[in-house]
Protein backbone atom coordinates (compact mmCIF):
# COMPACT_ATOMS: atom_id res chain seq x y z
CA UNK A 1 0.00 0.00 0.00
CA UNK A 2 1.01 3.23 -0.49
CA UNK A 3 2.10 5.70 2.18
CA UNK A 4 -0.56 8.23 0.75
CA UNK A 5 -3.45 5.75 0.65
CA UNK A 6 -2.04 4.00 4.18
CA UNK A 7 -2.11 8.15 5.80
CA UNK A 8 -5.89 8.28 4.57
CA UNK A 9 -6.45 5.17 6.05
CA UNK A 10 -4.89 5.49 9.63
CA UNK A 11 -6.83 9.45 9.46
CA UNK A 12 -10.21 7.50 8.80
CA UNK A 13 -9.62 5.01 11.62
CA UNK A 14 -8.71 8.16 14.21
CA UNK A 15 -11.72 10.12 12.78
CA UNK A 16 -13.98 6.90 13.57
CA UNK A 17 -12.17 6.38 17.18
CA UNK A 18 -12.19 10.19 18.00
CA UNK A 19 -15.97 10.33 16.99
CA UNK A 20 -16.62 7.17 19.46
CA UNK A 21 -14.91 9.35 22.06
CA UNK A 22 -17.94 12.30 21.40
CA UNK A 23 -16.21 14.54 18.76
CA UNK A 24 -17.67 15.49 16.12
CA UNK A 25 -15.83 15.96 12.60
CA UNK A 26 -15.99 19.23 10.89
CA UNK A 27 -13.09 18.45 8.21
CA UNK A 28 -10.42 16.11 7.06
CA UNK A 29 -6.86 17.38 5.53
CA UNK A 30 -7.37 21.20 5.57
CA UNK A 31 -4.87 22.70 3.43
CA UNK A 32 -3.59 26.10 3.06
CA UNK A 33 -0.29 27.50 1.58
CA UNK A 34 1.47 27.37 5.11
CA UNK A 35 0.37 23.58 5.60
CA UNK A 36 -2.52 21.05 6.28
CA UNK A 37 -4.14 20.04 9.00
CA UNK A 38 -5.21 16.13 9.38
CA UNK A 39 -8.40 16.06 11.39
CA UNK A 40 -10.29 19.01 12.61
CA UNK A 41 -13.36 18.38 14.92
CA UNK A 42 -15.65 19.72 16.97
CA UNK A 43 -15.86 18.54 21.40
CA UNK A 44 -18.48 20.72 22.80
CA UNK A 45 -17.79 24.14 22.00
CA UNK A 46 -14.46 23.83 21.35
CA UNK A 47 -12.88 23.30 17.64
CA UNK A 48 -9.99 20.59 18.05
CA UNK A 49 -7.22 20.41 15.36
CA UNK A 50 -6.10 17.03 15.44
CA UNK A 51 -2.27 15.88 13.93
CA UNK A 52 -2.46 12.73 13.46
CA UNK A 53 1.05 10.44 13.41
CA UNK A 54 1.65 7.30 12.28
CA UNK A 55 5.46 5.18 12.73
CA UNK A 56 6.18 1.54 11.70
CA UNK A 57 8.95 1.58 14.54
CA UNK A 58 10.53 4.15 16.91
CA UNK A 59 13.71 4.09 14.96
CA UNK A 60 13.81 7.26 13.97
CA UNK A 61 11.80 8.57 16.77
CA UNK A 62 8.37 7.82 17.88
CA UNK A 63 5.23 9.29 16.38
CA UNK A 64 5.18 11.73 19.37
CA UNK A 65 8.24 13.02 18.79
CA UNK A 66 8.09 13.59 15.43
CA UNK A 67 5.65 16.67 16.12
CA UNK A 68 8.52 19.16 16.90
CA UNK A 69 8.29 22.74 17.31
CA UNK A 70 8.76 23.35 13.97
CA UNK A 71 5.78 21.26 12.82
CA UNK A 72 3.80 22.85 15.83
CA UNK A 73 4.33 25.88 14.32
CA UNK A 74 3.31 24.71 10.69
CA UNK A 75 0.18 23.63 12.83
CA UNK A 76 -0.71 26.68 14.76
CA UNK A 77 0.08 28.75 11.48
CA UNK A 78 -2.80 26.25 9.20
CA UNK A 79 -5.22 26.67 12.21
CA UNK A 80 -5.14 30.15 12.26
CA UNK A 81 -5.78 30.44 8.55
CA UNK A 82 -8.27 28.20 9.07
CA UNK A 83 -10.37 30.13 11.69
CA UNK A 84 -9.98 33.05 9.60
CA UNK A 85 -10.67 32.34 6.44
CA UNK A 86 -13.87 30.23 8.03
CA UNK A 87 -15.01 32.70 10.43
CA UNK A 88 -14.97 30.10 12.95
CA UNK A 89 -17.72 30.61 15.47
CA UNK A 90 -15.64 29.12 18.03
CA UNK A 91 -14.43 30.88 21.12
CA UNK A 92 -11.87 27.75 22.03
CA UNK A 93 -9.43 26.04 20.27
CA UNK A 94 -6.99 23.00 21.06
CA UNK A 95 -4.67 20.84 19.42
CA UNK A 96 -4.27 16.90 20.21
CA UNK A 97 -2.03 14.93 18.68
CA UNK A 98 -3.02 11.06 18.08
CA UNK A 99 0.08 8.41 17.87
CA UNK A 100 -0.61 5.31 16.07
CA UNK A 101 1.53 2.11 15.69
CA UNK A 102 1.28 -1.18 14.87
CA UNK A 103 0.18 -3.64 17.43
CA UNK A 104 -0.03 -7.59 16.09
CA UNK A 105 -3.26 -7.15 13.84
CA UNK A 106 -4.35 -3.76 14.83
CA UNK A 107 -3.19 -0.42 15.48
CA UNK A 108 -2.66 0.93 18.76
CA UNK A 109 -3.74 4.69 19.07
CA UNK A 110 -2.68 7.01 22.32
CA UNK A 111 -4.34 10.56 21.85
CA UNK A 112 -2.89 13.48 23.70
CA UNK A 113 -5.50 16.25 24.15
CA UNK A 114 -3.81 19.81 24.43
CA UNK A 115 -0.66 18.58 23.38
CA UNK A 116 0.68 21.89 22.37
CA UNK A 117 -0.44 25.48 22.58
CA UNK A 118 -0.90 28.78 20.41
CA UNK A 119 2.65 30.73 21.15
Amino acid sequence: MFAREKGQQIEKQVSCYLQKHGMRLIQQNYHCRGGEIDLIMKEKDTLVFVEVRFRKNARFGSALESVNSQKQTKIIHTAQHYIQTTSSPYQHYRFDVVAVTPADSSIQIEWIKNAFQLS
